[in-house]
Order: C-alpha cells, then sequence, then structure tokens
C-alpha cells in the first residue's frame, strides 16, 4: 500500500497574518508538537535562504536543526519572482538573470537534502494580452519550456526534481497549456521535471477556469480529469481544500479541508496513483489568516484520509 507523509508551506505564517512568525525555529517547534513529518521552504522574506545561510557550514547547521525536530523538508519553494521585466524576464531571449538564480537556489537546497524545487511562469495570466503581445503566447511558452530545460539540466546535477506550479495567478493556465508546457521541457529529455499539482489551482483551472485569457477552458471531468492527463508528468503535491472563489492576490482562495466543494475521498486515491516520484502531501494554507489556527485541524483531517487510504 502506498504511504503518506504530511508537510506545510512555511509561507502560510508569513502572509496575511495578523502577526507572521518571521522565526523559522518556531515554526519548526510547533510543527513538530503538533506531529506533522515535514515542513516546505518558502525561501523568501526572513525565512532561511542563500541571504540568511550562505555558507555551507551554515546551510549544514540549518539542516540539523530541522531534522533535530524530527522533520524533514518535503521541498523548496524560491525567489525568482522578480523576472518578469524586460532584460532580466523568464520569457528574454538570453535568459541569464533568471538560470543564474536558479543555479544559487539549487545549490542552497541540495545543501539542505532538498529533492523538489518549485518555479512557476512569473507572469501575468494576461501577459500575452498586454505588455508581451509581440511575443505572442507560442513564442512565450517555447521560451518559457527553454529556460526550464536548463533549469531541469541544473537540478538534475543536484539530484532534484523541479514542480512547476500551475495556478490561476500566473500566465499558461489552461488544461490544454498546462499539459503543452509540461510535455515541451520534458520532451527535451528532462525525466525530473514535472508540475506540482495543488488540488486547490487545479480545481480553479480545470472547473472554474478562472484568469484564463481569451475563450475559457475547463475540463468536464474538473480537477480529477487534469490529474488524469497529468499522471506520471506529477513531481509534486500541495493539499488544500477550494470554494471555487479567488483571493485578493488574484490567485485562488486556499480554504480550510472541509470548508470547499473538493471531493478527498476521490482525490486521495487518485493522487496515491499518480505516479508521484516521492509520498508527500504537502499542506498550502498561503493568504489564509490565522493560519496557525488552521495548521492543527489540517493535520487531524489528512491523518484521517491518510489512515483510510494510506498505510501511516
Amino acid at each position: 500500500m502506498a504511504k503518506a507523509r504530511i508537510s506545510i508551506g512555511t509561507w502560510a505564517y508569513l502572509f496575511n497574518q495578523e502577526q507572521p512568525t518571521n522565526d523559522f525555529h518556531v515554526i519548526l517547534h510547533k510543527l513538530q508538537d503538533l506531529g506533522y513529518d515535514g515542513v516546505e521552504l518558502g525561501s523568501f522574506g526572513p525565512h532561511p535562504s542563500p541571504v540568511s545561510h550562505p555558507t555551507k557550514a551554515s546551510r549544514q547547521k540549518l539542516r540539523k536543526e530541522i531534522a533535530d525536530h524530527g522533520l524533514a523538508l518535503s521541498g523548496i519553494a524560491v525567489d525568482l519572482w522578480a523576472f518578469k521585466n524586460p532584460g532580466t524576464s523568464i520569457v528574454d531571449e538570453n535568459p541569464s538573470a533568471y538560470l543564474t538564480a536558479f543555479l544559487g537556489w539549487a545549490a542552497f537546497a541540495a545543501d539542505l537534502d532538498v529533492k523538489t524545487i518549485r518555479v512557476d511562469t512569473v507572469l501575468s495570466p494576461d501577459y500575452f494580452e498586454k505588455d508581451g503581445k509581440d511575443l505572442g503566447a507560442a513564442k512565450g511558452l517555447e521560451r518559457i519550456a527553454g529556460v526550464w530545460d536548463k533549469a531541469s539540466k541544473i537540478a538534475a546535477d543536484y539530484g532534484m526534481n523541479i514542480c512547476w506550479e500551475f495556478e490561476p495567478g500566473f500566465v499558461f493556465n489552461k488544461p490544454g497549456e498546462i499539459v503543452q508546457l509540461v510535455d515541451a521541457v520534458r520532451a527535451k529529455g528532462n525525466s525530473n521535471f514535472g508540475v506540482l499539482y495543488d488540488t486547490c489551482h487545479a480545481h480553479m483551472c480545470a472547473v472554474v477556469g478562472a484568469n484564463q485569457a481569451g475563450a475559457k477552458e475547463t475540463l468536464p471531468g474538473g480537477e480529477l480529469e487534469l490529474l488524469e492527463k497529468l499522471k506520471g508528468k506529477i513531481t509534486h503535491v500541495h493539499v488544500i481544500d477550494s470554494d471555487g472563489s479567488l483571493n485578493e492576490h488574484n490567485t485562488s482562495t486556499h480554504n480550510p479541508f472541509g470548508t470547499g466543494r473538493l471531493d478527498f475521498d476521490k482525490l486521495a486515491p487518485a493522487l496515491l496513483n499518480a505516479g508521484v516520484p516521492h509520498d508527500w502531501w504537502c499542506v498550502d494554507l498561503c493568504f489564509w489568516p490565522g493560519a496557525w489556527e488552521v495548521t492543527a485541524q489540517s493535520k487531524k483531517y489528512l491523518d484521517k484520509l491518510r489512515e483510510k487510504y494510506a498505510a501511516a
């Protein structure tokens, strides 16, 4: 029987919180107390990054600190959001700034024994209707695939997978585009590249068709049909509910489990059979106010799901 380990992303405790938890050690301590198996590092702001941990020795110390709390790192989300302006854009003809930054984060992550590194398309959903209309969506997709081809090869050198988190807040958020882009990168020989299947974003992209440029594209089978289309191409998983709405940041509202539309009795076994190369279920409470209040409830909900569908 498949297994499942439960982690949670640290960004939940930074954004939209009355009092952000800036101290990473506090997060580790609380998650240990709540019985989480792991933590997913949002490597930005006050949380650990190449800026706060510039040396190999400092990163080894951080790695030991995480392990000493009985936790493992399920993945890392890195700060590449600056690369959307001409001259440094992810769709520039020469994307050296993006790839140089990625290389630095890959080296940082490898020292922490991270196996999965997250990326996104950076650009707004309507980018090719506005600022990038001269380039066009087809050429833009081709260029991003070219950037991620090189990034995948960098990640492979460090023994890491890349996961692309598709979502309504960034360009290429239609089901067909999602499949097309992941296939384009993998076709260049990058079996370590895949999508981050976030249950909430999958619903918003496949059922609601939120923030899609031009003609709306949804799937009759919704998030489960999209999961089937992406089977074997998923390198990471985020789990959270969805009520079908966008938040104030123009991306999916990450509703606590049981307060949205998603049927996890169907999603859980499907995820376990989707060919994901590891056993992590990472809770994503991004932008949810009072994230700590929901953290314990999330663990209890997933514990029941895990007991039902996966060996603990």
